[in-house]
């Protein structure tokens, strides 16, 4: 029996695949349904997608559907989006970015003609990005002597680790317009552009290149559609069931405590916060405090303050995926990841499905997601006591950015806080894009998928290698699974 704690993306997908060799599967899922931070809120009439709004390399949960024998397209329907995101600047400038480049170029001619083909130079510096450090990185779990024999050294020096997103933009940029645009990338995994390693840069590729999808019926749609898998490979999902410790004896895993009941288990896969499993789930008769205290100090990334608004309107001004840029870039990042407290002029994210999906909302109503990047918790702030102060700020907000009169159309109104994501979740201080970004080396030192202290525990998720998102989570279950067969050939 092998068993997975979390029915997260990195859960399912792992499950699915071991199931698939006919290996004998449960999972243990806090909560009562799937997805973790992928999940959907419904008020009255309204549906929002909870995490991820964008679906990238589509190829990936592609070739897990095969590996499993099915096809994804039997389970899911997904499209690009045109414009991918619409981009409103403080001066009032709209860009409409597309992964159609004539059409980008054709919006930039009109704020930031210098930059075109800067543009073009960039997203190919993007893409030789890509080709250095997918195989190398995003590809290859990283543990053993064999991951790295193949590797070529000489790329690697070559990614740009030396430098910060910010620093290598400005060089690259006449335009501040496109210099916000591209120093935006680094909030893909909850990191701040002042920071984060120009390696970065490689996410403007896999998005502006390889393309960015909407799935029909929402994104919590690729949650049930892994669950529908897994449940046909014969996986059982015991939900409502948060699992309380990993049980050790003699440095190896031997099952898990849920719902005070023992399940034996010599392969434990952990998709709950990497940070939490080594430092609530494991007891400190196994592990040191010394390396708990360890991955405590890890960084994690930002935290997101979510508004759900259900208004009785359209805004002709708003696309499927929208940004509104704040004034003052720099502090803002520094607000979050300095201070650690919320920006009093944030750059402000709206996902409104609606746009594409007429059954999220009714007949010429609304549904904004809004999502606003947060600092990770600390004890001293007080969300539950602020919510509502913050949310009427961004609401002003968006008045003053062509959302007019939002608030006396506003039909249904909630809210995740930082707070929300920590003690739902149990994601490390709240963070939902898992570890930060935030050093020369972060990105790849997350913790591995096999854990090096306890035979029989591997790790998948956004807190783990590769990194966030849903398809580095997939690959993060691949990695698994892989390390798994590697290590327990009989199995």
């Amino acid at each position: 029996m092998i068993t997975v704690i979390g029915a997260g993306i990195g859960g399912l997908c792992t499950a699915a695949l071991l199931a698939a060799q006919k290996k004998e599967v449960q999972i243990f899922e806090s909560n009562s349904s799937p997805g973790g931070k992928m999940s959907e809120h419904i008020l009255s009439d309204y549906r929002f997608d909870t995490g991820p709004s964008l679906f990238t390399m589509p190829f990936i949960l592609e070739s897990i559907f095969e590996t499993c024998g099915e096809k994804l397209s039997n389970y899911l329907t997904y499209s690009s989006l045109e414009p991918l995101c619409r981009y409103t600047y403080p001066d009032g400038t709209v860009f409409d970015n597309s992964t159609d480049v004539s059409k980008t170029l054709q919006s930039m001619r009109s704020f930031s003609p210098e930059d075109e083909e800067n543009y073009i130079r960039f997203l190919g510096k993007s893409a030789d990005l890509y080709k250095k450090t997918a195989k190398a990185f995003l590809f290859n779990p990283l543990v053993d002597f064999k991951d790295f024999k193949s590797l070529n050294f000489l790329d690697l020096v070559k990614i740009d680790a030396f430098s910060t997103v910010s620093e290598s933009v400005e060089k690259n940029f006449e335009s501040n317009y496109m210099k916000m645009f591209f120093k935006r990338f680094a909030t893909y995994n909850g990191s701040t552009p002042y920071k984060a390693p120009a390696t970065m840069n490689v996410i403007p590729y896999v998005e502006l290149a390889q393309g960015g999808f909407y799935v029909q019926g929402g994104l919590f749609s690729i949650a049930r559609a892994l669950e529908s898998l897994c449940l046909k490979l014969g996986v059982t999902i015991h939900y409502n069931s948060p699992v309380s410790e990993i049980s050790v004896k003699n440095r190896k895993v031997t099952g898990i405590v849920s719902n005070d009941m023992f399940h034996k288990s010599k392969i434990v896969v952990s998709n709950s916060d990497s940070v939490f499993t080594y430092t609530k789930l494991i007891s400190n008769d196994v592990l040191s405090e010394s390396v708990k205290s360890r991955f405590r100090n890890i960084e994690p990334s930002c935290s997101g303050f979510v508004l759900f608004l259900g208004i009785n309107r359209t805004y002709r001004n708003l696309k499927h995926h929208n940004i509104f840029f704040s004034s003052d870039y720099k502090k803002e990042f520094d607000d979050i990841f300095l201070e650690r407290k919320p920006s009093q002029d944030p750059t402000i994210y709206i996902a409104n499905t609606s746009y594409s999906d007429k059954n999220h909302a009714p007949e010429g109503h609304s549904n904004l997601f809004i999502l606003i990047n947060a600092p990770y918790t600390k004890k001293s702030f007080d969300w539950e006591s602020y919510k509502n102060e913050y949310s009427e700020l961004i609401i002003n907000k968006l008045r003053k950015n062509g959302l007019f009169d939002l608030d006396k159309h506003i039909v249904e109104q909630d809210c995740i806080t930082p707070d929300d994501f920590e003690q739902k979740f149990q994601s490390n201080k709240g963070s939902i894009y898992g570890i930060s970004s935030n050093s020369r080396y972060a990105a790849f030192l997350r913790p591995r998928n096999r854990s090096p202290f306890l035979k029989g525990l591997y790790l998948v998720g956004g807190g783990t290698h590769p990194g966030g998102g849903i398809p580095l989570v997939s690959l993060s279950a691949k990695h698994a699974v892989t390390l798994i067969n590697r290590d327990f050939p009989k199995l």
